[in-house]
């Protein structure tokens, strides 16, 4: 879809339709769609004054011009209270234009991002706006072979208003709402077309020519450097691990860098432990991490944020075969911690373990993991809210506020010692899993060994990677979590960064 913007009002503006947005605190049309309903003859006020559109949320209303403005139809769509009117909420109403203007089969519409003072500046309100149209259109079909009319989307969405801040938030909107999309299609795709050795190519696809250097490890050279872990959870398929590094070096010299590290198991059978039949379709998407932490390095080096960030992606299938892990066997790790495997399905904290270890080799400022990693975490904080622990407040602080403003909520859970206990074993240094209780937690607990002094911080969205019912700007399925939230944190550490530097000059 093209953005556009325009200095001609919305009554000039020429376009299939344009949208009015109002509140329910509200009883006549305010700002944009006071100037459109003296356009038109009261269309607007009569809609209001009649009682058939309160304001309500979602709630849309379609208008016939009648040749009285270049527009042939006005979208009235409802805002719900103008207390509650944030970056989210004009997120979740701008995706509701867009589908009801594709459901209208309509080819553009225009919009005034004007909430009469109530919400954010016009800036973040367009970033929003632009976010909600390009994830609320967002749909998965490349393996659909039916009319390409169902496929047709809106082409244009055009914004009335001028000025560079305008330009640069609809520009990055774009670039961030492309790099979720891609990460969806990453999960979305079935695992016999996006195996270990396929993601690592679709790594370099996306990232080769933007500035970030991407290398990649085979089996033999994973067996060289010693990451057991990862091996034995791929030892029971096929096809071989892969480990994708992948460096954007956006900061200053030599500065030290933060380290993405994301799951990336492309299929995930629960190995020997295999999981029941009826959950098992789905786990193509236990790789929603690493998808994440690919599209975050794209998002972040087209917006070329000045920040030196590597990527770590530890692949693997986790599948049963002769060959595969057995419950009890020992794994040496890369860092010569040695893993009981209790669990065969408890893989993810497997292949991080190595990963994070790997990532001591870049001296980081700081590392964050992300994972599709416990079945409890969904338990505990279900589809909505993504599961967050981590060594170093600071660091804790600044995700949960960039949660906040993208709306991927976190919720933080302690990692308490007294549970480190249950990851003892009789014969091994560690065990791989601990059974039901706290499962967020022990998982947490047993990567935390992995991460030494450095400042790090766990991301668990096994609830929030993949929706079962579309939610607002969010399609059902693969949702792209993690890639707004990490960007977001992204600008508030490359502030924070430019901060202590200037202190300490």
């Amino acid at each position: 879809m093209k953005i556009t913007l325009t200095k001609y009002p919305l009554h000039r503006t020429a376009c299939d339709a344009v949208v009015v947005t109002h509140f329910e605190d509200d009883s006549r049309p305010r700002g944009e769609g006071y100037a459109l309903d003296k356009r038109t003859s009261g269309l607007i006020g009569a809609l209001l004054k009649d009682g058939d559109f309160k304001g309500k949320l979602f709630e849309t209303s379609l208008l016939y011009t009648r040749g009285l403005i270049t527009s042939k139809r006005i979208i009235v769509i409802g805002m719900g209270k103008r207390s509650e009117c944030d970056a989210e909420r004009i997120r979740a109403v701008f995706s509701k234009t867009a589908r009801t203007a594709r459901d209208l089969r309509l080819r553009s519409f225009a919009a005034a991002i004007d909430f009469d003072g109530a919400g954010p500046g016009p800036s973040d309100a367009a970033r929003a706006a632009v976010e909600g149209v390009l994830l609320g259109l967002y749909r998965f079909m490349p393996y659909k072979t039916g009319d390409d009319d169902q496929k047709r989307d809106p082409g244009k969405f055009i914004i009335v208003g001028e000025g560079q801040g305008l330009r640069h938030a609809v520009e990055t909107a774009e670039i961030i709402s492309k790099a979720v999309s891609l990460t969806r299609d990453l999960v979305s795709n079935p695992a016999n077309r996006l195996t270990p050795a396929a993601l690592a190519r679709k790594a370099k696809e996306l990232l080769t020519g933007r500035g970030v250097n991407v290398t990649v490890y085979d089996q033999k050279r994973i067996q060289k450097i010693g990451m057991n872990a990862l091996l034995g959870v791929a030892r029971g398929s096929d096809e071989g691990a892969r480990l994708i590094i992948m460096e954007y070096r956006g900061g200053r010299g030599k500065e030290r860098p933060l380290v993405l590290v994301g799951k990336g198991i492309t299929f995930d059978s629960g190995g020997l432990n295999l999981k029941p039949a009826e959950a098992m379709g789905d786990m193509k998407e236990d790789m929603a991490g690493a998808a994440a932490v690919i599209g975050t390095l794209r998002a972040a080096a087209d917006l070329g944020i000045p920040a030196h960030i590597v990527g770590i992606v530890p692949a693997a299938e986790n599948l049963p075969s002769g060959r595969a892990c057995k419950p009890g066997d020992v794994l040496t790790s890369l860092s010569g911690t040695t893993i009981e495997v209790t669990n065969t399905d408890a893989e993810g904290r497997l292949v991080l373990a190595d990963a994070l270890t790997w990532a001591h080799r870049y001296r980081p400022r700081a590392i964050i993991d992300i994972a599709t990693l416990t079945g409890g975490c969904i338990i505990a904080l279900g589809n909505g809210i993504s599961g967050l622990l981590g060594t170093d407040e600071t660091l804790t602080a600044m995700l949960k506020d960039a949660g906040k403003e993208t709306g991927e909520h976190l919720w933080e859970l302690p990692l308490w010692r007294d549970y480190e206990e249950l990851m003892k074993s009789d014969i091994a240094d560690v065990k791989n899993a601990a059974g039901r209780p706290a499962a967020t937690i022990t998982a947490a607990l047993f990567l935390k060994k992995f991460v030494g002094d450095c400042p790090w911080a766990h991301l668990d969205i096994a609830g929030t990677a993949s929706l079962t019912k579309e939610r607002a700007y969010i399609p059902k399925g693969a949702s792209g979590v993690g890639v707004r939230l990490l960007v977001q944190f992204l600008e508030r550490w490359v502030r924070r960064q430019d901060g202590a530097d200037s202190h300490r000059h």
